[in-house]
């Protein structure tokens, strides 16, 4: 073996002894959090790895549901196409999952599009593989009834956004929300750690790119906000979550509202 082969062999080596095992990933799941070790251990071989390319169709809305999905790294967007406008429903990366519907209904349709946004490697069970362990593990049942629940609250509260919310206010909020899910704290600022287009952003709250652009450039005039790379960086929490106060004068603002 020449010294170029024991580098790369050596390399790989390392890698995968950085890379998290599946029973490990599986303990960071709010849905398997619970289980014991020996559970997990048991149930990681059922699961299998695939890897996608950036730009990906996972599956399409209508298409029938029979896998579950744990995201090992990459990034996924779930969507709908609602005449001819994108509205991205939620965002996944590393350690998040989803197709939790496909678990329990047999005949559950993709209710959603799923798109890759980057290279992305699953874990990915099947509905018939998950049912067999669930004989041995029933407590598991409630976890998923109890996951599912927080995430139908979550779309709902979503849908009163859209329904009650101006334009400027939901921008603000999903703001507030991207700092919670994907938020970095460096000194006294907080780097949102995923990388969104105003497009993209605008897809998430029911409206256009200008509107997202308009209040970005206005968070930015007041330094409440710096953007690079297309990376969020809150600068003053507080006074962003000043501006969801009624009366602020944030809300005060015309904005569009499409």
């Amino acid at each position: 073996m020449s010294k170029e082969e024991r580098i790369m062999v050596s390399d790989e080596w390392v890698d995968a002894m950085k890379a998290p095992s599946i029973a490990e990933l599986l303990k960071e799941v709010p849905l398997f959090e619970e289980l014991s070790l020996d559970d997990l251990e048991t149930m990681s071989p059922l699961f299998i790895e695939r890897k996608y390319k950036k730009g990906t169709i996972l599956f399409f809305e209508g298409d029938p549901g029979d896998d579950f999905f744990i995201i090992k790294s990459g990034l996924v967007k779930i969507y709908r196409i609602d005449e001819f406008k994108e509205i991205i429903l939620a965002l996944f990366r590393e350690g998040d999952f989803f197709g939790d519907m496909a678990l329990i209904h047999k005949q559950m349709k993709r209710s959603a599009t799923a798109e890759t946004l980057e290279p992305t490697t699953l874990y990915v069970l099947q509905r018939s593989e998950f049912s067999r362990f669930l004989v041995k593990c029933p407590q598991l049942a409630l976890k998923l009834l109890e996951t599912l629940a927080e995430r139908l609250s979550k779309a709902n509260e979503q849908i009163e956004d859209l329904t009650f919310l101006d334009v400027r206010t939901r921008i603000y909020k999903m703001i507030l929300r991207l700092a919670d899910e994907y938020g970095v704290r460096q000194m006294n600022k907080t780097v949102v750690n995923i990388k969104l287009t105003h497009q993209q952003v605008a897809n998430m709250v029911g409206t256009v790119r200008e509107s997202v652009t308009k209040v970005y450039l206005e968070l930015q005039d007041e330094n409440i906000i710096a953007i690079r790379n297309k990376m969020i960086t809150i600068l003053d929490m507080k006074r962003l979550q000043d501006k969801l106060s009624p009366g602020s004068s944030g809300q005060n603002k015309s904005a569009s509202s499409s």
